[in-house]
């Protein structure tokens, strides 16, 4: 996986995990399409239905704030998201979305050129967004990241880490 391709859902600044997953459904739901239902239903109603595989997410700062709620990420990946790209991550939701295999790139510059509905490109060798302003650089990804995002998330990454003896 190098490049990610998608059209733009664009939100913005605090949205927290009771907003990407309502709270209502975490105890409730537990199949995966009934989950991929509800996400961001509470902010744009359009977006479960109107995803498609491989569209980005971009985002202000503090993405997913809040509880510490892994359907927040799980309801995404679901949805066949390919990507985030937002200002800032909260601490939590960043780590949920990394042990979901959801890639979220924190790029500002990217945020505030990007329009709602535009195609944005993420090139992981290059390292950068681009879209119709241009292109935005952002800071390299460890292994261990890039490992969890291709691996579909952290227990299949760390699988793979001990079936190879590394």
């Amino acid at each position: 996986m190098t490049l990610i391709q998608g059209r733009a859902w664009v939100y913005g600044d605090n949205v927290n995990t009771d907003v990407i997953f309502p709270g209502k459904y975490t105890y409730t739901l537990t199949e995966r399409a009934d989950i991929a239902r509800h996400a961001l239903e509470d902010l744009d109603p359009t977006f479960a239905a109107g995803v498609e595989s491989g569209d980005v997410i971009v985002a202000g700062r503090n993405w997913g704030c809040g509880s510490s709620r892994e359907q927040a990420a799980t309801c995404l990946v679901y949805n066949g998201v390919g990507a985030l790209v937002a200002a800032s991550f909260s601490r939590i939701f960043y780590r949920n979305a990394l042990n979901n295999g959801l890639l979220a790139i924190a790029c500002p510059a990217a945020v505030a050129a990007i329009v709602p509905g535009e195609q944005v490109a993420i090139d992981l060798e290059r390292l950068v967004v681009a879209c119709g302003a241009g292109e935005f650089a952002f800071p390299p990804l460890s292994p261990a990241v890039m490992g969890m995002v291709e691996a579909g998330g952290l227990v299949e990454y760390v699988k793979r880490k001990l079936a190879s003896g590394a």
